[in-house]
């Protein structure tokens, strides 16, 4: 008799145990999408968006799972944004920027040279400016939501020689790409040069460039690049990527709200990650930059930083004519910086 009611515990125990698999991998296998990311497998923002799909997966208990590709794993990176409106990817995150041939709005709301001191001033505006609403009216028509804004941090002006105001610039052999950035830098005085980023080091050890517009001051400093450009500016006053975190629109729009809404504030929660452990990489190697008595960092003034500012936005307004919507972004930043007393 004893054994029989074991028997019959054990039966009902397995067989609880084995419905509760199943309805777990049920909610498993709800949502199973692929999004593709702007960096290499080995990136500190590659791990950073792992994570944030991890966190999408344990509060949506199950429901949704996302595999995090590395940069060209599915498609180039230049082209994730027709791969995830036909639905070859089901989402990415990663630089407006790239997208620029399409409609110059996205060089605009992807990195708007000059505008940002903060990356969270950037991130206000998206949220609560107008931003987000304006990047959704540029990338439904290709079949893409914007689920939220995130953003990477200021990336620092490396240079040979210091850079304390804007009148320094004057004369500067300046590494810069093609487009706004290299416009704006014209008119603040400096002489851009277009160099392939994989020259920035070479160039500025034979003194073909003085300075380089190139990446975060962690990077820099890591490839040894202060070595010959000893008096970087930090934090930076000229560039500030977004990280757009999108899919497609089809698939948003048939998801329950309760999934949207899990999808909404974890992305929230990536951006102030991303900005927050990025910026301690970048704190770390001030910190060891400054130990170093050849090397100079330099925090441009906020007057200064202001100037730079309006100088952008004499190449933001040329840019605004292209069509309606950069008309819109231009409006929509200058009204947002101008009550903030930055412009």
């Amino acid at each position: 008799m004893i054994v029989s009611k074991l028997a019959r515990t054990g039966a009902l125990v397995g067989a609880a145990l084995g419905l509760a698999v199943a309805v777990q991998a049920a909610k498993a296998a709800e949502y199973e999408w692929t999004f593709q990311t702007s960096e290499t497998a080995g990136e500190e923002q590659f791990k950073i968006k792992q994570h944030w799909a991890d966190n999408i997966n344990k509060m949506s208990s199950g429901r949704i799972k996302i595999e995090i590709l590395p940069t060209g794993a599915v498609v180039p990176h230049n082209q994730t944004l027709d791969a995830v409106g036909s639905g070859i990817l089901q989402g990415h995150l990663t630089d407006p920027s790239y997208f620029s041939g399409l409609n110059p709005a996205f060089s605009m709301l992807g990195n708007l040279v000059g505008a940002w001191g903060d990356p969270l001033e950037f991130m206000e505006y998206m949220q609560y400016g107008g931003g987000e609403e304006l990047y959704n009216e540029l990338v439904e028509p290709y079949n893409v939501h914007l689920i939220g804004a995130a953003a990477t941090g200021l990336e620092a002006f490396v240079t040979k020689k210091p850079i304390r105001s804007v009148a320094d610039l004057k004369g500067l052999k300046l590494r810069a790409p093609e487009g706004m950035v290299y416009e704006i830098f014209a008119k603040a005085g400096a002489s851009p040069v277009n160099l392939p980023g994989s020259e920035v080091y070479t160039g500025l050890e034979k003194g073909v460039i003085d300075a380089a517009d190139y990446t975060v001051f962690s990077t820099n400093h890591a490839q040894g690049l202060h070595q010959f450009a000893n008096y970087p500016n930090y934090p930076g006053f000229h560039s500030l990527p977004m990280v757009a975190v999108s899919m497609n629109k089809e698939i948003w729009d048939g998801l329950p709200d309760d999934l949207k809404t899990i999808m909404e504030v974890a992305t929230d929660s990536l951006a102030y990650e991303l900005v927050f452990k990025l910026k301690a990489k970048d704190l770390a190697a001030v910190q060891e930059a400054r130990a170093d008595p050849n090397i100079e960092v330099i925090d441009m003034p906020a007057e200064e930083r202001k100037k730079f500012r309006n100088i952008a936005k004499e190449e933001w307004a040329v840019w605004a004519k292209k069509n309606e919507l950069t008309q819109k972004v231009y409006d929509s930043v200058v009204a947002f910086l101008t009550t903030r007393n930055l412009m």
